[in-house]
């Protein structure tokens, strides 16, 4: 039977919060800036593109260097390419960095991401317009370098959390957690439109340095786990190592004979050794979530890069109008999230949950792409979009990940969280990279209708990943049921 839904609370202390906060507006801080570049295309495609006046090119007149492409639509595909140029090196960087994290003391990496990401976003939208320098070929090797910075942050914040947070109660706490994305979406879309008016760069410029800046208060102020209190373990719940999302203890006891090295006594758990890439590749769950995170990722991440764009280009609605009703895609996201997680929590199950939200994500895909030219009714069909699609990756990105991270085949070591989560966020990655392209020419070729009959194909293949997962989970409901009508 789950535990209770609310009572886990009381055995928090003020060091789960302060680990909680910390790396939460750490991710919000980076989603910020990240979101900063989604908000501005319209700009930057006008500022990379020669206007006309009068039927004339302004660019006869006035000779301008900052002119790269003929027309709006090359500028759009470039500006699509580099969503998937950076989301490859964000997948690349993920796996290297999950299982850097588990070897390097994670608040090293997280403060270097954070840092070292800022850095290059201030390059990129600020000092190059400042220093009027427009080169395709600087946009995109500074783009991969973003991409590796900012792919060390989101494994070390999920290991951090899964070092104070056990099982109880795990659906619920990540659920809420990770509404770190959709609020660093929501402050980053608020920042742009705020200092848009003043030229791009200033967005860039309030984002990067604010970033900069988180990166430096986590660095003095974050404990990655309850051993670095120096007042001894804090106690978690003793079977947090126990997989969530399975019942098929075979499949788990399977993996562990063939596995042996994973194993050790409980004893040996402080001085646990960090298992291989491959091993966590191996374990029980990460590749079918890993397959269906690519399909959902693709989905989400096309909304946080062209919802702004698409607004602005299809409904005719000012940029700064764009950004603010884009939020509302965040806000059911993060309802979704924690909603669903702590449903999950009482159910004791996960697949289930996430099945039901994805196939009614098809439906409210279906009425988002045939919304009327309307700021309410659009933003009302946004937060329920967000709801069935930003709640289940919420949950597959940090729940889920945590509980792959921390199944039974691992109890003798417990440095697989950031490696199980660097694998199964760059595999979804690498899913998304793939996507924001195919977005581009999708919308260039044939227009937005077909671009979200593509995201119905890919939130269907979601559900057939997950579908034998939601079979042994049911399964496995049918069976407990069985056994305690006999008990009674």
């Amino acid at each position: 039977m789950p535990p209770s839904c609310c009572g886990y609370l009381s055995q928090y202390t003020h060091h789960h919060l302060v680990a909680f906060l910390l790396t939460f507006f750490s991710y919000v801080l980076l989603h910020a800036s990240r979101k900063t570049f989604s908000n501005v295309k319209v700009s930057i495609s006008a500022q990379w593109t020669p206007s006309v006046q009068n039927g004339v090119l302004w660019e006869t007149i006035i000779k301008s260097d900052n002119h790269l492409f003929a027309d709006e639509k090359q500028a759009t595909l470039f500006l699509g390419a580099l969503d998937s140029i950076f989301l490859f090196s964000y997948a690349v960087g993920l796996y290297l960095s999950g299982v850097i994290g588990d070897r390097v003391n994670l608040r090293y990496v997280l403060c270097f991401g954070l840092c070292g990401s800022a850095a290059v976003e201030f390059l990129f939208g600020t000092l190059t317009e400042w220093l009027h320098i427009y080169n395709k070929y600087l946009y995109c090797g500074l783009w991969v370098l973003n991409g590796l910075l900012q792919s060390a942050v989101w494994p070390c914040v999920v290991a951090v959390m899964g070092n104070w947070f056990g099982k109880t109660g795990r659906g619920f706490v990540f659920g809420l957690w990770s509404a770190c994305a959709s609020v660093g979406n929501i402050l980053g879309a608020f920042l742009a439109s705020s200092v848009l008016k003043y030229g791009y760069e200033y967005a860039f410029l309030v984002t990067s340095v604010v970033q900069f800046a988180g990166g430096v208060v986590v660095f003095f102020g974050l404990l990655t786990s309850p051993k670095e209190t120096g007042l001894g373990p804090v106690e978690t719940d003793t079977d947090s190592h126990r997989p969530l999302m399975s019942d098929e203890e075979d499949e788990v006891e399977a993996y562990a004979r063939r596995h042996p090295s994973v194993q050790q006594t409980e004893e040996s758990l402080e001085c646990s050794q960090a298992i291989s890439f491959f091993q966590a590749f191996r374990l029980p769950g990460v590749v079918p979530y890993s397959l269906a995170y690519a399909c959902l990722k693709l989905v989400n991440y096309s909304f946080f890069f062209w919802l702004p764009f698409y607004l602005s280009n299809n409904y005719g609605w000012k940029e700064a109008e764009a950004d603010r009703l884009s939020v509302w895609y965040d806000v059911g996201g993060i309802i979704g999230g924690t909603v669903q997680g702590l449903i999950s929590d009482c159910m004791g199950k996960r697949a289930p949950v996430l099945s039901l939200s994805l196939a009614l994500a098809m439906g409210a895909l279906v009425g988002y792409s045939r919304s009327p030219n309307d700021q309410l009714i659009n933003a009302v069909l946004l937060a329920v979009t967000g709801f069935f699609i930003g709640g289940p990756s919420n949950m597959i990105s940090s729940a889920i990940s945590a509980d792959l991270g921390r199944q039974e085949a691992l109890r003798g070591s417990q440095e697989a969280l950031a490696t199980v989560t660097g694998i199964v966020d760059g595999t979804g990655s690498i899913g998304a990279a793939a996507g924001q392209y195919l977005v581009s020419l999708i919308e260039s070729k044939l227009g937005w209708m077909y671009v979200f009959y593509f995201f119905i194909v890919m939130t269907g293949g979601s559900i057939v990943f997950i579908t034998p997962l939601f079979i042994r989970e049911l399964c496995a409901m049918w069976r407990d049921r069985r056994a305690l009508r006999r008990q009674l």
